[in-house]
Protein backbone atom coordinates (compact mmCIF):
# COMPACT_ATOMS: atom_id res chain seq x y z
CA UNK A 1 0.00 0.00 0.00
CA UNK A 2 1.56 3.40 -1.26
CA UNK A 3 2.73 5.89 1.61
CA UNK A 4 -0.29 8.83 1.71
CA UNK A 5 0.78 12.17 1.20
CA UNK A 6 -0.19 14.95 3.64
CA UNK A 7 -0.19 18.36 2.47
CA UNK A 8 1.23 21.63 4.73
CA UNK A 9 1.00 24.96 2.42
CA UNK A 10 3.34 24.09 -0.50
CA UNK A 11 5.02 21.33 1.67
CA UNK A 12 4.01 17.47 1.27
CA UNK A 13 5.25 15.16 3.52
CA UNK A 14 4.34 11.16 3.96
CA UNK A 15 2.15 10.46 6.73
CA UNK A 16 4.91 8.46 8.10
CA UNK A 17 7.34 11.18 8.26
CA UNK A 18 4.71 13.07 10.32
CA UNK A 19 4.09 10.33 12.75
CA UNK A 20 7.54 9.91 13.69
CA UNK A 21 7.71 13.53 14.50
CA UNK A 22 4.98 13.25 16.50
CA UNK A 23 6.13 10.43 18.17
CA UNK A 24 9.40 12.04 19.04
CA UNK A 25 7.69 15.35 20.28
CA UNK A 26 5.57 13.41 22.88
CA UNK A 27 8.43 11.29 24.16
CA UNK A 28 10.43 14.76 25.13
CA UNK A 29 7.25 16.24 26.52
CA UNK A 30 7.16 12.51 28.80
CA UNK A 31 10.82 12.85 30.19
CA UNK A 32 11.07 14.13 33.38
CA UNK A 33 13.66 16.57 33.61
CA UNK A 34 15.72 18.97 36.53
CA UNK A 35 13.88 21.79 36.11
CA UNK A 36 15.57 24.78 38.02
CA UNK A 37 12.73 24.49 40.72
CA UNK A 38 13.63 21.29 41.90
CA UNK A 39 16.84 22.57 42.60
CA UNK A 40 18.69 22.57 46.18
CA UNK A 41 18.67 26.45 46.60
CA UNK A 42 21.30 28.26 48.04
CA UNK A 43 20.82 31.55 49.58
CA UNK A 44 23.83 34.43 49.69
CA UNK A 45 23.08 38.09 50.39
CA UNK A 46 25.49 40.21 49.43
CA UNK A 47 25.68 43.77 51.10
CA UNK A 48 28.03 46.74 50.22
CA UNK A 49 30.98 44.79 50.01
CA UNK A 50 29.82 41.89 52.46
CA UNK A 51 29.40 38.63 51.84
CA UNK A 52 26.59 36.23 54.18
CA UNK A 53 27.50 34.54 54.68
CA UNK A 54 30.91 34.62 54.09
CA UNK A 55 31.40 30.67 54.08
CA UNK A 56 28.89 29.28 51.77
CA UNK A 57 27.91 25.76 51.81
CA UNK A 58 26.87 24.03 48.74
CA UNK A 59 26.34 20.11 48.10
CA UNK A 60 29.48 18.69 45.64
CA UNK A 61 28.34 16.74 42.73
CA UNK A 62 24.79 17.96 42.87
CA UNK A 63 23.10 20.54 40.37
CA UNK A 64 21.93 23.77 42.53
CA UNK A 65 20.93 26.75 42.54
CA UNK A 66 22.47 30.03 44.12
CA UNK A 67 19.75 32.52 44.75
CA UNK A 68 22.12 36.07 45.40
CA UNK A 69 20.13 38.88 46.50
CA UNK A 70 21.91 42.35 46.39
CA UNK A 71 20.92 44.13 49.60
CA UNK A 72 23.35 46.97 49.81
CA UNK A 73 22.76 49.94 48.05
CA UNK A 74 25.73 49.81 45.59
CA UNK A 75 26.16 47.02 42.89
CA UNK A 76 27.76 43.64 43.55
CA UNK A 77 29.41 41.11 41.28
CA UNK A 78 29.49 37.62 42.47
CA UNK A 79 32.84 36.20 40.90
CA UNK A 80 35.15 33.30 40.53
CA UNK A 81 37.54 32.39 38.21
CA UNK A 82 38.19 29.10 39.63
CA UNK A 83 34.39 28.25 39.07
CA UNK A 84 34.23 30.68 35.77
CA UNK A 85 30.91 32.05 37.09
CA UNK A 86 29.96 35.60 37.68
CA UNK A 87 26.56 37.90 38.08
CA UNK A 88 26.60 41.26 38.47
CA UNK A 89 23.50 42.53 40.36
CA UNK A 90 21.71 46.68 40.76
CA UNK A 91 20.80 47.41 44.33
CA UNK A 92 17.98 45.44 45.39
CA UNK A 93 18.52 42.90 42.61
CA UNK A 94 17.96 39.04 43.12
CA UNK A 95 19.27 36.69 40.51
CA UNK A 96 20.31 33.27 40.35
CA UNK A 97 22.93 30.90 38.82
CA UNK A 98 22.54 27.26 38.37
CA UNK A 99 25.68 24.68 38.81
CA UNK A 100 25.47 21.83 37.12
CA UNK A 101 27.89 20.45 39.34
CA UNK A 102 30.91 21.92 41.72
CA UNK A 103 34.02 18.82 42.36
CA UNK A 104 34.08 18.94 45.99
CA UNK A 105 36.96 21.64 47.20
CA UNK A 106 37.05 25.39 48.04
CA UNK A 107 36.82 27.91 46.01
CA UNK A 108 37.47 32.11 46.42
CA UNK A 109 35.23 34.22 45.48
CA UNK A 110 35.13 38.11 45.86
CA UNK A 111 32.98 41.00 44.68
CA UNK A 112 34.35 42.79 41.57
CA UNK A 113 33.19 45.90 42.88
CA UNK A 114 34.41 45.60 45.80
CA UNK A 115 37.74 44.06 45.32
CA UNK A 116 38.67 43.36 48.97
CA UNK A 117 35.63 41.41 49.89
CA UNK A 118 35.85 38.05 49.85
CA UNK A 119 33.94 34.64 50.75
CA UNK A 120 34.32 30.85 50.52
CA UNK A 121 32.03 28.62 48.86
CA UNK A 122 33.17 24.82 50.28
CA UNK A 123 31.61 21.99 48.03
CA UNK A 124 30.97 18.88 50.42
Amino acid sequence: MPDRIISFGSRRLPRALIGAGLGAALLVACVPSARAEDLPVIKLEMRDGVFVPEVIEVPANTRFKLEITNTGKSPVEFESAELKREKALASGATSSIVFRTVDPGTYPVFDDFHPESKATLVAK
